[in-house]
Formats: C-alpha cells, sequence, structure tokens
C-alpha cells in the first residue's frame, strides 16, 4: 500500500504541513499555537505512526517554527523521539531546526531536544524573507 502525503495549509493559528512518505521530508511551518491541539495533531502523529512502519531510507524533519506553545511542545518532542526509534531501527534521520537570529529561545529549545533525543540536528538561521514568500 503506497502511503498518501499529509498537506495542510498555513493558517494564523496553525502551521503548514508537508510531509512526504516517498521523499522521507518533512516540514512544519508557520506559528503553532491551535486552538484545538489534540484535533489538529491528531492527524499528524496517526499520519507519523504509519511512516513509521515503512521510513524512506533518509528522513529529514524540518522544524521552521516562529513560535510554537506547550500542548504543542510536547508534540513535537514526542515526533522527535520516534525519529530516533527510527535511526535505532537503522534508518538515516536529520532534523533542521530553524530559529530567528534576535531570538535564542527558539536555539535553546532545539537544543534542549537534541540532547533529549540525540538526532543530529542542523541548525539555521530562519529567514524572515521565507516566512512572506512561503
Amino acid at each position: 500500500m503506497i502511503m498518501e502525503n499529509l498537506t495542510l495549509k498555513y493558517t494564523p493559528e496553525t502551521p503548514s504541513i508537508n510531509f512526504d512518505a516517498f521523499s522521507g521530508v518533512m516540514e512544519i511551518k508557520g506559528r503553532c499555537i491551535p486552538n484545538n491541539p489534540d484535533e489538529f495533531w491528531s492527524e499528524l502523529l496517526l499520519w507519523f505512526d504509519s511512516y513509521f512502519e515503512k521510513p524512506a531510507p533518509i528522513t529529514k524533519f524540518i522544524i521552521n517554527l516562529e513560535y510554537f506553545n506547550i500542548s504543542s511542545s510536547k508534540r513535537i518532542l514526542f515526533l522527535l523521539y520516534k525519529l530516533k526509534e527510527i535511526q535505532q531501527n537503522g534508518f538515516e534521520v536529520k532534523v533542521d531546526w530553524y530559529y530567528r537570529l534576535n531570538e535564542g529561545d527558539m536555539f535553546e529549545v532545539g537544543q534542549d531536544y537534541e540532547y533529549m533525543v540525540k538526532v543530529p540536528f542542523n541548525f539555521l538561521v530562519f529567514d524572515e524573507l521565507d516566512l512572506v514568500l512561503g
């Protein structure tokens, strides 16, 4: 069975989601402060559980968030731990973590996540123009 990709459009409360099962590239981009976090995250977590069954040889997880709330933080961490399991099963995993140059909080959160889950992170400076151009 071929797995469908998961694509969700950006809203003021939720990020754009582009999870590609074939390429193994998954991107979360924008702001993540959903009014109903269980509803928003359940679809992503279910998709990820299916992906976990047959991941691509290389999984690249791109987190390009300008802000996320505590409830989203917990779910992001959960997904990162799933990436760790994929890595432990012999697959390559990479995380690209974007942050604003003038805002150390997101950089520090990314460092904390990297320390906790022990998968390779690339820390990249968030490009303001990229968000505008989308």
